[in-house]
Formats: C-alpha cells, sequence, structure tokens
C-alpha cells in the first residue's frame, strides 16, 4: 500500500492549474509547505522553478505536475494514483548557478539561477564582453547579441536554442555559449568544469548596454558579471520512473 504523503499543492495563476489545484485540494488534502512530506507544483517550467528559488530552505523535495506549455522540467499531469506516483518517484539534485552583478551606477545585485545566467543586448548596437575564466582572461572580446552560462539541468532551454551542448545530468559541465556571434564569428563557446568562475566585463557599457538575466530576474545596465555554481545549494526535484532529467536530456538530442 502506498504511503500516504502529506502534500502542499501550489500552483500557477493560470486558470488550468488553479482548478486541477482545487480538485487535488479536494481529493488529497492540503498541508503547510513547512510540515509537507512534498511539494507538488501544477504549472509550467517557469512556475517550477519559481516554486524551486521560493522552497530551496524547505526540506521538502518537489514534484511537478504540467498544466503549462512545454513541461521540460514536469511529469505528466493526473489525478490517480498520485500517492503510489510519489512513492516511485526518482529524486534529482540541482546546483544552481550564483551570479553577481555590478551596474553602472555602482550597485551589486546577486541571484541565483537554476538554468543559466545570461548576457543579452539592451540596445541596437551589438553587446562587446570580455571573457575571464578562474582569473585567466580567455577571450579579449567576443561581439555577439549575448552570452549564456548553462547548467545540465537548463542545457535544454536558451542554450539549446542558441545551438549550445546539451550536457548530461551529473556530468560536473557547464556550456558557455554566444548568442549571435559576430567575431570571433566562428567561435561556438566552450565547455567548463562546474568548479569554474566565469567572468563576463561589458566593453564599452554605456554605449552598448547589457542586461543580466538569472532564470528571469533581470538587471540593466551591467558593467560586470561573475558566475560561478553553487554546491551549497541543492534542489531536489522529482519525476516518474523512466522520465527523469537524464532520459529526458537524450530523448531530447533525438527529436
Amino acid at each position: 500500500m502506498a504511503k500516504d504523503f502529506k502534500i502542499a499543492f501550489v500552483a500557477s495563476d493560470v486558470p488550468v492549474a488553479q482548478t486541477a489545484r482545487a480538485a487535488l485540494i479536494q481529493r488529497f488534502g492540503q498541508t503547510d509547505e513547512a510540515e509537507a512530506d512534498v511539494i507538488v507544483a501544477l504549472g509550467g517550467d517557469g512556475f517550477m522553478l519559481h516554486t524551486l528559488h521560493r522552497t530551496q530552505n524547505l526540506d521538502a523535495p518537489v514534484y511537478g505536475m504540467n498544466r503549462g506549455t512545454v513541461g521540460f522540467l514536469m511529469n505528466e499531469y493526473s489525478e490517480s494514483d498520485l500517492m503510489g506516483r510519489l512513492a516511485e518517484a526518482q529524486e534529482e539534485v540541482l546546483n544552481p548557478l550564483s551570479m553577481t552583478a555590478k551596474t553602472v551606477d555602482g550597485k551589486l545585485h546577486k541571484a541565483l539561477a537554476i538554468n543559466e545566467v545570461s548576457l543579452l543586448r539592451a540596445g541596437p548596437q551589438a553587446a562587446k564582453l570580455k571573457i575571464t575564466i578562474d582569473g585567466r582572461l580567455r577571450l579579449a572580446e567576443l561581439v555577439c547579441d549575448g552570452a549564456l552560462l548553462a547548467t545540465p539541468a537548463g542545457s535544454t532551454a536558451y542554450n539549446y536554442s542558441a545551438h549550445g551542448p546539451i550536457l548530461p545530468i551529473g556530468s560536473d559541465v557547464l556550456a558557455l555559449t554566444a548568442v549571435a556571434a559576430f567575431r570571433p564569428r566562428r567561435w561556438r563557446g566552450a565547455l567548463l568544469p562546474k568548479s569554474a568562475e566565469v567572468r563576463f566585463d561589458v566593453l564599452d557599457a554605456k554605449k552598448r548596454p547589457v542586461m543580466a538575466d538569472a532564470d528571469s530576474l533581470w538587471v540593466e545596465n551591467v558593467v560586470w558579471v561573475v558566475i560561478r555554481s553553487e554546491p551549497s545549494i541543492a534542489h531536489r526535484i522529482l519525476f516518474d520512473p523512466g522520465h527523469g532529467l537524464e532520459e529526458r536530456l537524450i530523448r531530447e538530442q533525438f527529436e
């Protein structure tokens, strides 16, 4: 007999997610997040990222059910046998990236990103970026629409759309990818160890403004951005057997 989990149901604002939450609460009850064995998130990938960030200091893992569009981080939605599915679910542990960004007014901004940290031009002219890795200059000038550093979990998102590589879960590798590189035109990015510290300096920041984004948290007019993995923070996410991130990352490459 499946364990009766104490569940906290959360949902995005879209009606289909709110309707699902109401039905599930009526069927399984509702527990406060701080007391729950598991948090069930109803929505899309954006809501899952929001939930993981918001609950990172709680003990309960997060199990998502897709009531959004793509649902790469979500399981299939079903109201039946939820307790059995939770009992059999497999856990993945994700470490986010930490971003520290300095803006033209001298302020420092900090944020965490489960998928990627990206820098994007914020004006009509291409951005000019200098890239330093672990204190060593690697690229003196990258002229581009932007650049990003992606985790394995985020490698199928914006990174893949920018022609970056898909990274296996647990590979301890980060993907550094250019967005529409103009010079060096043939530069396709780099694979870096998870322990690497990556620094972007924005060249001519006033003439060529750049914004930074960490999982949809935007910082405008940055002059430099430092990114590193944050192993002290572990996001626990649950998947149905045979449908975990590793399988999804492999399947994505054959579709």
